[in-house]
């Protein structure tokens, strides 16, 4: 199934839910798989970014709508890339 890697930044709004609620991001992520994908693994990061997530999904159509959905809700900003497993990369170079 094909990786993405979803980077988050947290609006205002997102910062005072999840200091109001931080089980919010369990929740999201339960949102996430009924939407259709997966989050494989979840950190909160410093820096630029407030989380990094390596999510599963069947298609870029799905992703899409992962990242519309959590992006309209207004307490959070993301950036979907698409993945590839470094042996997929390489294999499509030949």
């Amino acid at each position: 199934m094909p990786t993405y890697i979803l980077l988050t930044t947290l609006t205002a709004q997102g910062v005072q839910t999840l200091r109001s609620n931080p089980d919010r991001l369990r929740e999201v992520n339960r949102d996430v798989e009924e939407l259709g994908a997966k989050v494989l693994h979840q950190w909160a990061t410093l820096g630029p970014f407030d989380f990094v997530n390596v999510v599963e999904a069947p298609d870029d159509a799905t992703i899409a709508r992962v990242s519309v959905s959590l992006g309209a809700r207004g307490s959070a900003k993301l950036q979907t890339m698409a993945a590839l497993d470094i042996d997929e990369f390489l294999n499509s170079l030949s």
